[in-house]
């Protein structure tokens, strides 16, 4: 029977930080040193959803979303027509008539999408993922000299 000892992937830790900037800071604080980097991983740890409520959502406000992104559809799909016409005032009958065509669509599936939630998410949010820790590992061979260029980051800093 053989013993194993497990390393976690990315290698040993050779520094914690409390954010993922300054954990992006020391990283590149290495590759300032002529570290070589690809040896080296940032992990985060205890991740945790963050949804943040920017606002309610109303009818209006859907109709208008809807409208705002079928008008950039509509501009796109009007763009591509418009390559196909002769002259100039094709062109702009083309984009004109792509941008209108893409609000009114936008603005019915829009407002047809806020009808089908019947009221259960009346708000607007954003999401992400945020870790409570961010660990840097390096391949062993090459930790100690990480570690290293990393103790006079933290000291210099």
């Amino acid at each position: 029977m053989s013993a194993s000892v497990s390393m976690p992937r990315g290698g040993v830790q050779v520094g914690s930080y409390d954010s993922y900037e300054q954990a992006q800071a020391a990283v590149d604080h290495l590759s300032d040193q002529k570290f070589a980097v690809e040896n080296v991983t940032i992990v985060g740890s205890d991740l945790r959803m963050v949804e943040r409520v920017t606002g309610r959502l109303t009818l209006g406000r859907a109709i208008g979303a809807g409208a705002a992104a079928g008008a950039w559809w509509g501009l796109f799909v009007g763009l591509l027509l418009g390559i196909f016409s002769t002259d100039g005032s094709g062109w702009v009958g083309s984009v004109l008539s792509g941008l209108l065509a893409g609000v009114v669509f936008g603005a019915i599936f829009g407002g047809m999408g806020y009808a089908a939630t019947q009221g259960r998410r009346d708000f607007v949010s954003t999401s992400k993922i945020e870790a409570g820790r961010y660990d840097v590992l390096c391949n062993p061979a090459q930790a100690e000299e990480a570690r290293a260029h990393l103790a006079r980051f933290s000291l210099r800093g």
